[in-house]
């Protein structure tokens, strides 16, 4: 029953294409198309607003076909010992014990990645944040560096500036001491 339906829809697939061809060629003849297979003959009906009907009439199946499509019968059930059930319990057993097995390993598995990934993690977390100490206490160290350089530029400047206004100051008491 199986391969006759399946027959079926690949007869009517070539069936629409048949049909497509031929209303291209024969569009007068379309009307009156009626396409015989193997076990099937089909014939159109008159057109539907909807689409296309057929008229789909199955034919007695030949004496040859019929050993072909012959179904085979259901195999003979044969007593079942409680060795046999008792063998196919064991491997259920088995099968399950290994697909526990398998289960647990790859949880494991994923565990083990999981830890890896943590520690890469915090071993990356632990190295910034030891870069970034360095550098902080690079750039402390030079604006320490830049601080001081910059407060003996201010004293020798003052100090320049002191002993211009002590030279003025000699001058001033010479003229003084000239002129009077």
């Amino acid at each position: 029953m199986a391969k006759t339906a399946i027959a079926y829809k690949e007869k009517m697939k070539e069936l629409s294409v048949i049909s497509l061809i031929c209303s291209c060629f024969y569009p007068e003849t379309r009307k009156k198309l009626v396409c015989e297979f193997e076990d099937m003959e089909v014939k159109p009906i008159n057109k539907r607003a909807s689409g296309q009907a057929f008229e789909v009439i199955l034919k007695t199946p030949s004496p040859v076909s019929d050993a072909a499509h012959s179904l085979a019968s259901p195999p003979k059930k044969r007593d079942i010992s409680l060795e046999d059930i008792q063998k196919k319990l064991d491997a259920a057993e088995d099968r399950r014990r290994s697909q526990e097995a398998e289960l647990l390993r790859a949880l494991q598995e994923r565990r083990e990645h999981e830890r890896d990934v943590l520690l890469r993690a915090l071993e990356e977390n632990s190295n910034f944040s030891k870069m970034a100490e360095e550098k902080l206490q690079f750039k402390m160290e030079q604006i320490r560096e830049n601080r001081e350089a910059y407060l003996t530029s201010i004293m020798e400047r003052q100090q320049e500036k002191e002993r211009h206004a002590q030279l003025v100051r000699r001058n001033k008491e010479l003229r003084e001491e000239l002129s009077a």
